[in-house]
């Protein structure tokens, strides 16, 4: 049979969430526009969903990657609406809406009305132990201090010191940053990473004046404020597998697991790509998505572009390790009546936190039983699986009055899987955007560009896809 030369040929390299999200979409986009093309995943392992992966042990549902999505990004939500699993949402607890911070050894509630690093309502601030009364002082500050005029990239930590002052940073700003990007906050790009605070101080001219303005405004249109952040976080009923898996099987004639890229060569009339294998196969395609961390394209492409292999070079990667411990309820003293907690680098523990999992969500253990999953960052997360399992224990016994060794314990390293995003991080991204224009035919995706989370690496591989289609 002669070939079709209508039909469009597409790689997309990576089978994480990022490079399934963008399968998907060329697919459904192309069939939208009548487009024919024959799509092919490839993955260098043996599973697809990269970090994203669900164990069910022993009637214990574990999370070796992240345990939810946040639902105020449309993007996830929106695909699982498509895929037909948005009847299999669960959200958080509903009985049980706070979190802790450690000081001193002990847990303490965040505040009521708290956000990130600054208070929205005043009582419960008032009252809280975390800080002392210089430092309540010091943040309440944040009411008199000017706006910062210049629009310039500004590090996370040299924004809260500079509205709020050093206790706000230490003691709560910096452990919940490093808990949701296992960074150091003193290079942490701001307008990258946290642009609503900008636009807080921008607008209202206080970070307070901003959190409590939000807080009237629900109360005015009788909104439930009270933990409102925690609803905004969904998962699935059988774990976040149900995403990869929900996607796996829409594209599952186009993926090839065990295919390791090592070459990608532009086509010498710039008008296609030749992809070759680790196996020495060479496939050729019109369309390519690269959906792998920045510095894994930037080797893949330095044959290609070297000044746009140089700039993804530079958005460094950090690693962390994931410690899942299983217990008998009645060997844990503490009424774990959170979500979990964060620990500030001045206690100086081993973990940087730990969310009680089959309380946050329901169903994640059998009865009489609890599971906690705690987070290591570098660089402990480089240790051996043993080592991380006995520092965590070191460090949750005391803190939840634990007195009896776990059921069982599993342990994920997550090597170079987090971007992050320093200061200036917009400006490379947009000579990065600018290099690959140049490139008919190519598009890249990940959580090193526009964003972390689940939403926004599948946004950022449908944005690909469609760019391609478009193209």
């Amino acid at each position: 049979m002669p070939e079709n030369s209508d039909r469009k040929r597409a790689i997309v390299i990576g089978g994480g969430i990022t490079g399934l999200a963008a399968c998907y979409r060329l697919q459904r986009e192309a069939a939208q526009r009548n487009i024919q093309i024959d799509v092919t995943l490839l993955e260098a392992t043996g599973r697809v969903g990269g970090v994203i992966q669900t164990e069910h042990r022993d009637d214990f549902l574990i999370e070796h990657g992240p345990d939810a999505f946040i639902s105020t990004k449309p993007a996830a939500k929106a695909l699982c609406e498509e895929l037909g699993i948005a009847d299999q949402f669960v959200g958080t607890n509903p009985k049980v809406r706070q979190s802790f911070v450690t000081r001193n050894g002990t847990l303490h509630p965040v505040p009521e009305g708290f956000y990130m690093m600054a208070p929205g309502s005043l009582k419960p601030f008032l009252k809280t132990p975390l800080f002392s009364w210089h430092g309540k002082l010091r943040m309440a500050m944040d009411l008199f201090i000017p706006r910062r005029e210049r629009d310039i990239d500004e590090a996370v930590a040299h924004f809260v010191r500079r509205r709020l002052g050093t206790e706000a940073f230490t003691r709560i700003a910096q452990p919940m940053i490093g808990g949701i990007y296992t960074s150091d906050a003193e290079n942490l790009s701001l307008k990258s990473t946290f642009p609503r605070f900008l636009e807080m101080e921008k607008t209202h001219g206080s970070i307070i004046k901003a959190l409590r303005a939000q807080r009237k405004q629900a109360a005015a249109t009788s909104q439930d404020t009270s933990g409102a952040r925690y609803s905004l976080f969904l998962s699935f009923k059988s774990g976040m597998q149900t995403l990869v898996d929900a996607l796996a099987e829409t594209v599952s004639s186009s993926i090839r697991l065990n295919a390791p890229v090592e070459q990608i060569q532009q086509n010498t009339d710039g008008t296609g790509w030749q992809v070759s294998l680790a196996t020495g196969e060479p496939l050729n395609s019109e369309l390519l998505c690269i959906a792998l961390p920045a510095v894994q394209t930037g080797a893949l492409i330095e044959s290609v572009s070297s000044p746009l292999a140089t700039k993804l070079r530079t958005i460094p990667y950090a690693s962390s390790a994931t410690v899942n411990l299983a217990f008998r309820r009645p060997d844990i003293t503490h009424p774990l009546d959170g979500m979990g907690f964060v620990v500030p680098a001045t206690e100086n523990l081993s973990i940087i936190g730990c969310s009680f999992s089959s309380i946050k969500f329901e169903n994640r253990a059998p009865e009489e039983h609890v599971l906690l999953r705690a987070f290591i960052g570098e660089p402990i997360s480089k240790r051996a699986e043993s080592d991380l399992i006995q520092l965590c224990q070191t460090d949750l016994t005391p803190l939840l009055g634990i007195k009896e060794m776990p059921r069982f314990a599993t342990v994920n390293k997550h090597t170079q899987a987090m971007a992050q995003y320093q200061v200036g991080h917009q400006e490379v991204v947009n000579d990065i955007e600018r290099l690959t224009s140049k490139l008919q035919g190519l598009a890249l995706a990940g959580n090193g560009y526009h964003g972390i989370g689940i939403p926004d690496c599948i946004r950022s591989g449908e944005t690909a896809a469609i760019s391609l289609l478009d193209a």
